[in-house]
């Protein structure tokens, strides 16, 4: 399907379950002439309610939700089989390569690290809306001096059978590991702390470390150092 024209005006819904910064996002945004704000959202299960009466051409999620919703991975393989025709734009205060590299395969069209200026965001729309991909400038930076723009990822097709062959090879490859195991690593991946992800959970920092610590079984690892060689399949070390 064809990106939304750039004559038309743009929809955008918002995703966020810091009430300040979805303002922000919001009053941003409304100052484009061309964008208009169709929903701002607190909840993934709100926001996809809401989209059934009134679409949008453009998500902006954030990607680490309380932890009574669902991760950020799996939301967005969710939207892209609901809302086929959205484009999918994350905004995370984790925004290293690994990260970004599992937001795009998963099915996103740009990212937007939440250290970023505002201005970026309708940057990553526009950029979206023209059918290109958006990333942090220091992640595209860093493909560019190892001469690795041809390695960047592209968005997941919206059965889920797109381009994720880092994702698929490391975690959803790996029939052995539990969703939660499954949870945890990606979240690990991600940057986020054994305590981090816990709480985002609800459950114990004990828990998470058993379900981290079977999960290194199963994928033949022992050790945070060879878990991370994920990161150098993912961003093409």
């Amino acid at each position: 399907m064809l990106p939304p024209s750039l004559n038309q005006r743009l929809r955008v819904a918002l995703l966020d379950d810091h009430a300040a910064i979805l303002h922000g996002l919001a009053a941003r945004l409304a100052q484009e002439r061309d964008i208009d704000i169709v929903g701002a959202f607190s909840g993934s299960q709100e926001m996809i309610s809401a989209l059934q009466s009134a679409p949008a051409d453009f998500l902006l999620i954030d990607y680490a939700l309380g932890h009574n919703d669902i991760d950020g991975h799996n939301l967005i393989r969710l939207l892209r089989i609901r809302f086929p025709k959205a484009r999918i734009i994350v905004t995370s205060a984790h925004d290293n390569q690994a990260t970004v590299t599992l937001a795009i395969q998963a099915g996103a069209s740009g990212f937007v690290g939440k250290g970023q200026d505002l201005d970026d965001l309708v940057t990553a729309i526009r950029t979206v809306a023209r059918g290109d991909t958006y990333l942090p400038p220091e992640v595209a930076a860093e493909l560019d001096s190892r001469g690795a723009q041809q390695q960047v990822p592209q968005p997941a097709s919206p059965d889920g059978l797109g381009a994720e062959a880092g994702d698929a090879s490391i975690l959803q490859g790996n029939a052995e590991l539990t969703p939660r195991e499954r949870e945890v690593l990606r979240c690990f991946l991600s940057g986020m702390s054994v305590a981090q992800i816990a709480e985002k959970f609800s459950r114990s920092n004990k828990t998470i470390s058993t379900q981290k610590q079977a999960g290194y079984r199963k994928l033949g690892i022992r050790s945070d150092a060879e878990f991370f060689q994920i990161h150098h399949q993912l961003d093409g070390r």
